[in-house]
Formats: structure tokens, C-alpha cells, sequence
């Protein structure tokens, strides 16, 4: 029996010609990434080890993004003691306030991470980079430790589902929507344990944001990872941004699949997710006019320049309803600066929305945008658990950029194509 592509890229790193679902592998690790909360749990484990370096000053990757700028002092903390630890080990991927981004859009960005690696880090929705072909997969903190100390971990090699996309999607169908239209399909436990791989003829007309976006929510239907085939968008995005040699992998044709799907994009209606749960899907046209608080149009699932650029689109020559409060954060800071180069700041900022600086801030109820009891919240975010975002009596509706941005317009959960019309 031929493997998937998930297991082409394990076996490669586990020194195997072949591996099977439920096999315990010894793999060797490109990346081992953690974050300003993470990491800080990390060291003290990583101590325990006896390890006096990292395996590998480039492969260790620290971010300081959740709580950053610091937003108290139990978080000045954490961030000190990461940051002293990233000087000690020399650690030459480490981004700090100033340099800093969302750590799932940064690493791509900064052509960390390619195709064919294996990556784990501290972070569940590190199975972002399936978007490149690459594996990779949240871990815990202990797994984080062990990492940055032998280069290596420990996996069950997972078995697969394949989604088949066929078809284009229409003008306000995004990623987001196509992966939340899956989770409702499927269940948030849908994909436990196993690689979600994504196939069809219909990822041609993704961009590399949208697959971003899909793959970081694999987690949300439990999956172990995400995963696309690489594609000349694929090779566009890394010959722009890395230096580093990809290495491509494809599925056998007789790899086998627990599931598979063939889902129709030119069918989907932008979706959204109603508390308290991803796969508590409804289509717009099912949502209903519900009233809303705020909208956050950011985060490390939709945060990236075509998130911004859609959201602009939107908000241009417009203005936010009175009574929601919008905050728009890019996800690094080149993208910020591509905002204000292309007049995205300017239109956002106009139309009565904040701009912030990169942070994963509001997602987890962290700052910049906590909910106080009985409000709630449109959100580009991938959680909408019962006070993911602040009081556990508010509420999270999960959705588009383009979902988000007509919503602060209309006050209410709105349908971009009638704030917005088909503008290009």
C-alpha cells in the first residue's frame, strides 16, 4: 500500500522507506518553534534535560507574540525570561517587539519554513504550514523542551482524509469559509488524529492566504495536520521569500484514505460559526441580522495581506457602524507596511477602525480587545469556545475578512455581497 504525503515526509525524517498509520516514529525536526507563553513553560523543562544548547541555533524559532507589547507585568515576565534565554543560546530566529509578527504568518514570511520539513511547534495552529506541503503540528511544551535539546520527537504516524476540491468560488468565498464549511461537515472531532489532505483541482484557485487559513484550522476539526501538494503558487511563494531548498512530496496513487470528500467551491456560500463551537456552521443567508459589539479582523488564520486588502476593500469610503468597535491587526510588520504602501491603513483608519500592532492579542482574551458579559463579537479568528474572547457570557461568531468587514458596516452579521456589492 502507497503512503500520503504526510507519511512520504515522516518516513523521510524517520530514516524509513516506508511507514503506516499507528506506527511510532523517531523523526528528525527542522523546526521546533514556541511563543512568549510556551516557551516560558518550555525552559523550564529544556533545564531538566541537562542540555547546555540547542540542537541547532537556526532551527530553534522564538516569537514573542500573544501578550506583546507586554500587556502586564506577569507577561513582561515571560517575555524576559524567553528573551534571556534566546541570548544565552544565541538562538538566531528569535523576533522580539519591533521585529516580532503573529508567529504562523511570520515564519512563512520569513522563509523559515518550506516544503518536505518537519516542523512542531508550541502553538496548536502550527499546522499552518501544511499550506506549503511541509508537516507540521502543534505540540506541548515538555515536546517543545525535548526538541530544542536532541533536534528530534516522537509521533504515531496518522492515517488520512482527502477533501477533493473541485470548482472556483465565488467572489466573497474564501479559505475561511471553505475550511468552516468542512468543520461544520465534518465535526470538530471530525479529523481526530489524522492529516486532513487537500486535493483537486479546485486549489488553483486558492491563494497561498486562503490555504494558509485552511491549514491553520485543521486543528479545529482535531486533526493532527493539514496539508496541501505543492503547486506553482506554492513554488512562487517560497522562491520569493526563501533561500532554503524545498523538497516536494506526493501522495501514491494507492495511498489510502479513511474518508474522502469532494466538496463543490463554486456551491459555498461565505460561512460563519456560532458560539460556542467551529462546526456550529450556518451560511450567510442563514445567519439572520444578529446585532453585534465588535469585529477583529486579524489573527494567525486571517491576518495576511489579502485579509487586509479584503477588508479595505470593504471599509473604503464607508464607516463602521457607531456601535461596533473594529480592530483590524496585520499580522507582521511587513505587512503593515504593505498596508500603509497600498492605502489600507488609510481606508481602515477612515472608516472608523482602529489599526493595531501585530499581536495574537484578542483571539485567546488575551488584550486589545476584550468582551465584557452579553456582547459579542464577529471575529476572523479560528475559536469561538465560551470565553475564548473575555466574559464567558459573550459571545464569538467565526468568519471572513469580508464577512467581518460588512458586519462593522451593517452592526449586525451581514452578507459582503449586499454591502459591497461585486466591486473588484
Amino acid at each position: 500500500m502507497g503512503m500520503t504525503m504526510t507519511q512520504k515526509i515522516l518516513a523521510a525524517h524517520a530514516g524509513e522507506a516506508s511507514v503506516k498509520a499507528g506506527q511510532l516514529i523517531q523523526a528528525k525536526l527542522d523546526i521546533v518553534m514556541g511563543n512568549d507563553i510556551t516557551t516560558a513553560v518550555a525552559l523550564k523543562e529544556f533545564q531538566k534535560t541537562g542540555a547546555k544548547e540547542v540542537f541547532d541555533k537556526d532551527k530553534v524559532v522564538i516569537v514573542l507574540d500573544h501578550f506583546t507589547p507586554n500587556k502586564d507585568i506577569k507577561a513582561a515576565e515571560q517575555c524576559k525570561a524567553c528573551r534571556t534565554f534566546a541570548y544565552d543560546m544565541e538562538v538566531k530566529n528569535f523576533f522580539d517587539v519591533g521585529q516580532m509578527g503573529i508567529e504562523h504568518a511570520l515564519l512563512p514570511e520569513k522563509g523559515i519554513v518550506v516544503p518536505g520539513q518537519v516542523i512542531i511547534g508550541a502553538d496548536s495552529h502550527t499546522c499552518t504550514y501544511g499550506a506549503l506541503g511541509a508537516f507540521s503540528t502543534g505540540i506541548g511544551s515538555t515536546d517543545m523542551a525535548i526538541g530544542m535539546a536532541t533536534g528530534e520527537a516522537w509521533f504515531k504516524v496518522p492515517s488520512a482524509i482527502k477533501f477533493v476540491l473541485t470548482g472556483k468560488p465565488a467572489k466573497w468565498v474564501s479559505g475561511k469559509d471553505i475550511i468552516l464549511h468542512i468543520i461544520g461537515m465534518i465535526g470538530v472531532d471530525g479529523a481526530l488524529y489524522r492529516s486532513m489532505e487537500f486535493v483537486g483541482d479546485g486549489i488553483q484557485y486558492l491563494t497561498m492566504d486562503d490555504r494558509f487559513s485552511m491549514a491553520n484550522m485543521a486543528i479545529e476539526a482535531g486533526a493532527k495536520n493539514g496539508i496541501f501538494p505543492v503547486d506553482e503558487k506554492t513554488m512562487e511563494y517560497v522562491k520569493e521569500h526563501s533561500a532554503k531548498e524545498p523538497v516536494v512530496y506526493e501522495a501514491d496513487p494507492d495511498a489510502e484514505y479513511d474518508e474522502v470528500y469532494t466538496i463543490d467551491l463554486s456551491k459555498l456560500r461565505p460561512t460563519v460559526a456560532f458560539p460556542h463551537l467551529p462546526e456550529n456552521t450556518k451560511t450567510i443567508d442563514e445567519a439572520g441580522e444578529i446585532a453585534i459589539d465588535q469585529v477583529v479582523i486579524g489573527s494567525c488564520t486571517n491576518g495576511r495581506l489579502n485579509d487586509m486588502r479584503i477588508a479595505a476593500e470593504i471599509l473604503r469610503g464607508k464607516q463602521v457602524h457607531p456601535k461596533v468597535r473594529t480592530i483590524v491587526i496585520p499580522a507582521t510588520q511587513q505587512i503593515y507596511l504593505d498596508c500603509i504602501r497600498l492605502g489600507y491603513v488609510e481606508d481602515i483608519v477612515k472608516a472608523g477602525a482602529i489599526f493595531s500592532t501585530p499581536t495574537c492579542g484578542p483571539c485567546l482574551g488575551g488584550h486589545m480587545g476584550i468582551l465584557a458579559a452579553g456582547e459579542r463579537c464577529v471575529s476572523t479568528t479560528n475559536r469561538n469556545f465560551v470565553g475564548r474572547m473575555g466574559h464567558t457570557e459573550s459571545e464569538v461568531y467565526l468568519a471572513s475578512p469580508a464577512v467581518a468587514a460588512a458586519s462593522a458596516i451593517a452592526g449586525y452579521i451581514a452578507d459582503p455581497e449586499k454591502i459591497a456589492g461585486g466591486m473588484e
